[in-house]
């Protein structure tokens, strides 16, 4: 997808990244604009510091957290996004135990619609040319991954072996510990984690960086720790809903990252990755029942 055919960058998938991140204070702030965009835009800094029982300072520090040069930046930026008077009531996010299947799924397309746009929208498409280089180069490929993240983390690990690339996947922190110590400069290791907080992961990628391996991690939150561990921080933007929180909320947003870093690995080495694609299906044809 090229530039021009992104979907606009969401801030509200910005804020929610950055919540984990922000002073009490800002959180206030991020709050009331997740509550009320609409109602935020059309305020001056000091109603919306009243309403928020916070500081002008605090209000013009949670706008620069968001990357944007002050108040009246984000005012532009809540009016952009206009149309919707709440992001809270606008996503479809909460599942009531009323709920036909029906609404469910409609429920589920909408979130997950959204997580792949935002996704996409903010994702660093420099950053993700760097790792795509990095895998392709790499000695060894190591990646880290525990609950749901590690089914995304074998599928990747399948997807780049199949092209002749081969990976290692660790999901027990003993074994991806060991192996992230035998890692060095000519190596890659990926550390995919929903929250950025998942200790198994954020271990293994630390050690691995200390010795000289490039470092990627997969995450949600541009702030949290296995992000600051990192060399490339490649993020997604999913939004939890009722029952589906966590890792399992994330996964599809953390599939498209991963899918673009394999079909990225495969452009750059095409004929070689062609010729080990042909010889995989060849060897499991004949495992395949042909319909009559």
């Amino acid at each position: 997808m090229s530039a021009a055919e992104s979907p606009p960058s969401s801030l509200e998938a910005r804020i929610r990244g950055l919540l984990p991140s922000l002073s009490p204070a800002q959180t206030l702030v991020a709050q009331e604009v997740l509550r009320d965009p609409a109602a935020v835009a059309s305020s001056t800094i000091g109603e919306l510091a009243s309403r928020c029982g916070t500081s002008l300072p605090s209000v013009t520090r949670f706008c620069l957290a968001l990357g944007l040069g002050g108040y009246a930046e984000l005012r532009l930026a809540l009016a952009a996004e206009g149309g919707r008077t709440s992001w809270e009531r606008g996503t479809g996010t909460e599942v009531s135990p009323d709920d036909t299947l029906a609404d469910v799924l409609r429920t589920l397309l909408r979130s997950d619609t959204k997580a792949l746009e935002d996704t996409v929208a903010q994702l660093d498409v420099s950053v993700l040319e760097r790792a795509v280089s990095a895998l392709v180069d790499a000695r060894r490929i190591d990646l880290y991954a525990v609950g749901g993240s590690a089914s995304v983390a074998e599928d990747l690990r399948l997807r780049l072996h199949r092209i002749g690339h081969v990976a290692c996947g660790w999901s027990d922190v003993h074994n991806a510990l060991t192996s992230a110590a035998l890692l060095g400069p000519a190596d890659v290791a990926l550390g995919i984690s929903h929250t950025g907080e998942t200790n198994e992961v954020l271990e293994p990628l630390r050690r691995a960086r200390a010795l000289g391996a490039t470092t990627v991690a997969v995450t949600n939150y541009p702030r949290s720790p296995l992000a600051l561990a990192a060399d490339l921080v490649l993020v997604t933007a999913a939004r939890d809903i009722t029952f589906r929180t966590g890792g399992m909320a994330g996964r599809h947003a953390q599939m498209i990252v991963l899918d673009a870093l394999y079909l990225g690995v495969a452009q750059r080495d095409h004929e070689r990755s062609t010729q080990a694609f042909d010889r995989t299906a060849e060897a499991v044809a004949d495992h395949r029942t042909p319909h009559r």
